[in-house]
Parts: structure tokens; sequence; C-alpha cells
């Protein structure tokens, strides 16, 4: 404990000792997690785009007139037990013929047609939404298969939508795979240039120490107890990091509310303060490890001497 304590103290001094430079450093790695924080809210926004565009995405199955409820019934509890289904919703055809006199309100032509043909021409419907949106081709798949066909679909389905909305499917599957792909390799790439500057910058610092460093090996001081305040100095940089980042974005992701919340989608202020902990826990987490791992790299240059 006692050495402990007198690395911790160190540290310390070494931070105060460092001036500008200890300064520059906090600077640099303030910048490092101000990147990683932009990418996590820049993430929500785009998984919170993704989800609304899956949310719009179903697909519709249609029954043939007169179809016995019961029966609709159990295929729907059927498809309601399959792995990829996220919610099945069902729409009697009274209520279809009145969404679509509601609908066409205006359209006196249309309403005069429905009028003249006496009964509902409209059969019920099953809305359908998967976990994924690749996973649509499943449920029509499913509609096709000798479980469905037991279940008497072949007699009381007269079509789904899927092939109608197949194209839009496959097209929004393959634009969520790029952006989500895009954003991965856009956050790697900015993560490591980051890493590597902060690395470069606190290598610097401990490159004005070499030679206490030498004299420390000389008078027998172990490798811990020459490495430790360093590491102890990354760790404060990386905690001042954290601080001055988490501060700065409060008032930026209040204008983002305030101003761009239509446009985005989502009120990044709500998603900060509502996430805040996790936030700040992600981020001293990443300063921390990035001030200590970079100060561990960069003083065993220097004990491998």
């Amino acid at each position: 404990m006692t050495e402990l304590k007198r690395i911790i103290k160190s540290g310390f001094i070494n931070f105060k000792r460092g001036g500008s430079v200890s300064f520059a450093s906090v600077l640099v790695v303030t910048i490092t997690l101000f990147v990683i924080t932009a990418i996590i809210l820049l993430q929500a926004v785009l998984y919170y785009s993704l989800n609304t565009i899956k949310d719009k995405v179903d697909v519709t199955i249609y029954f043939n007139v007169g179809a016995p409820e019961d029966k609709i019934m159990l295929l729907k509890d059927s498809i309601s037990k399959l792995a990829e289904v996220a919610s099945v919703s069902y729409t009697s055809a009274d209520d279809n013929v009145k969404n679509f006199r509601d609908l066409h309100a205006s359209d006196y032509p249309t309403i005069a047609a429905l009028d003249e043909i006496g009964s509902n021409p409209l059969g019920a419907t099953l809305n359908v939404k998967t976990k994924e949106i690749s996973q649509y081709e499943d449920i029509a798949n499913f509609l096709k298969s000798d479980n469905a066909i037991a279940l008497g679909s072949s007699d009381i389905v007269n079509h789904s939508n899927y092939h109608n909305n197949k194209l839009v499917i496959d097209r929004l599957n393959a634009m969520i795979s790029g952006a989500q792909k895009l954003g991965f390799l856009l956050t790697l790439y900015l993560i490591i240039s980051s890493i590597i500057i902060t690395f470069n910058t606190i290598r610097l610092t401990i490159f004005i120490s070499k030679e206490e460093i030498g004299v420390m090996r000389l008078v027998g001081a172990s490798k811990m107890r020459v490495r430790g305040p360093f590491m102890i100095e990354g760790a404060i940089y990386g905690i001042i990091a954290t601080i001055v980042s988490l501060v700065i974005f409060w008032p930026i992701t209040a204008w983002f509310g305030r101003n761009m919340t239509s446009f985005l989608g989502l009120n990044l202020y709500s998603y900060y303060v509502s996430n805040f902990l996790q936030i700040f826990a992600i981020i001293l987490l990443s300063g921390i490890i990035l001030g200590v791992i970079s100060s561990f790299l960069a003083v065993r240059k220097y004990l491998n001497k």
C-alpha cells in the first residue's frame, strides 16, 4: 500500500510538473474522447433512422371474402409463433371497408360504386411485422409450406403483398446492411486514428523524462515503480478529458435537440440526458484505458534499454 501511494503521488506530481505538455496531452485525449462520443451519438441517430424505416415495412395477408374467422385466427397464432415475427395484427372485413370509406371519403365515384355493390367486397387481413427486413421472405415461404396448408391457408388466403413489395424490401435491406458496415468501418478508422495520435502525444511527454527513467533504473527501481507514475498520469489525462468532453457535449446536444430534431428524427439532447450514465461510463473507461495503455507502451521503450 505504501508503494502504491508513492506511485499515485508521483503520478500527480508528474502531471503538475508537466505544465503545458500535460495540457497538450489532455487536449489530445479530449479530442479522441470527443470523437468517440460523437460516434456514439451518430450511431444512435443511424439506428433510430433504420428502425423507423423497418417499422414502415410490413407484409399484409389478404383473405378471401367470407373466410371463417376461426381459421384466420388459427393461421394468425401459427404465424405469431414463428421466431422471425415481431407482431401480427388482425383487421376484420368490416373494419377494412370502414377504413376504405374513410380513406376515400372525398372520392364520390368510388364511394358510390361501393354503395352500388351493396355488400362488403373486402376480406379480412393480417398485418405481419418481422424482426428483420430480410425475414419477410420467410413469411411468404411459410404461407406456401405444408404447415400453413394443413391449417387451410390455401382455402382462405387470397394473396399477400410480399411479392409486390419485394423490390422495395430488398433495396431497404441492402441499404441498411451497407449503412451498418459503413458506420462500423468509419468508427473503426476514427478510433484507431485517435488512438495513434494520443499514443504519440503521450510518448512525447515521456520522452522528456527519459533521463529520469534511466537514473531510476540505475539505482535499482523496479519496472512497476518506474512505469506506475506515468500510468497514473495517463489515467489523470483520461479522467480530465472525460469531464471536459461530456461538458462540451451538453450544450451541443441541447442545440441539436432544439433545432435539428425534425431533421434527424431523434432528439439528441433527450437521448444524451437519458443515456448519460452509460455514455459517461463508456467515455471514462475509454479515456482511462487510452491514457494508461499509451503510457505503458511508451515507457516500455526506455525500460528495455
